[in-house]
């Protein structure tokens, strides 16, 4: 089992590991506050923030290439029996309307308990990805190489695409939540440490500029950026364009399909902060037309 982490996706960190395409592979991980709220009274103000959002890893990937994809099969996540919630200053709309607060949130028989009400866990990464092309970039923050997408679909089943910017690939993953909305709007999820299982693999010789997701009956593509609109056309981007070399459409009738077909939603949009928007634009998988990834 992987326990090693970082806290930024680098060409320059040291694996723990190597293994061959095909292995699975167990991470453990700590929550995105790496472990530091033990008790409600503790407001992330008190926090390190140089000590936020680790990574278990990176895992070197025999014969993954620049311009190859890194394929990886969540095959397990399970998450501890308790996890903290807690408000951010300054983050996500609604920061003025109340004030800060932590708190502890069971988890009981696969049920969060808050307050007086209980519902299903949803385990899920939000840390995710493989180095990127050219500087770091801090675990906390997503991008063409994954990193903090905060997406809630990406859960045990589905299944990730990467783009390899450097040899090996370098992945690692972290910040599981036991439950996050949409948006994760305050800030922050059910921050909760646990356990991930892995099946990596690769693609040889083909291109993605972006994450790609996919799902028993979905197609995703995952984009990011501080402005909403380019973080929608690099996620519809990336989509289009997989329509197209997998159809045979032009890139207008991808786009006309795309409108009457997708589905676009925000992973990451607790806005006002200094974080990037991430967002996903989907389309259903269609049998008779093929994979839009092989």
């Amino acid at each position: 089992m992987i326990k090693d982490y970082v806290y930024n996706f680098s060409a320059n960190n040291e694996p723990v590991k190597t293994i061959k395409k095909g292995e699975k592979i167990r991470f453990k991980t700590l929550d995105c506050f790496t472990n530091q709220i033990t008790s409600e009274d503790q407001l992330v103000t008190s926090l390190d923030f140089g000590k936020v959002n680790p990574a278990t890893g990176p895992v070197f990937v025999e014969g993954a290439e620049v311009g190859d994809v890194l394929v990886v099969d969540l095959l397990d996540i399970e998450v501890g029996d308790k996890g903290f919630i807690a408000t951010l200053p300054d983050t996500g709309p609604l920061y003025e309307e109340g004030g800060l607060r932590t708190k502890e949130i069971p988890i009981e028989d696969g049920q969060v308990v808050f307050n007086d009400i209980k519902f299903p866990i949803n385990p899920m990464a939000g840390v995710i990805g493989v180095a990127p092309k050219g500087e770091d970039v801090v675990c906390g923050f997503p991008g063409a190489h994954g990193g903090n997408m905060d997406c809630n679909k990406i859960v045990k089943g589905s299944r990730l695409y990467f783009p390899v910017n450097v040899e090996g690939a370098l992945f690692q993953l972290g910040d599981l939540h036991a439950s996050m909305g949409d948006g994760e709007i305050g800030g922050s999820g059910v921050e909760i440490p646990g356990e991930v299982e892995v099946k990596l693999d690769l693609i040889k010789n083909f291109e993605i500029k972006w994450p790609v997701l996919e799902t028993e009956d979905m197609w995703y593509a995952i984009g990011s950026d501080e402005e909403f609109t380019k973080a929608l056309h690099y996620a519809s981007k990336q989509i289009q364009d997989l329509i197209v070399e997998t159809y045979g459409w032009d890139k207008t009738d991808a786009y006309l399909y795309m409108s009457a077909a997708g589905s676009f939603e925000i992973c990451q949009g607790c806005k006002p902060s200094d974080l990037p928007v991430a967002v996903r634009f989907g389309v259903p998988k269609v049998k008779e037309k093929g994979r839009l990834i092989p």
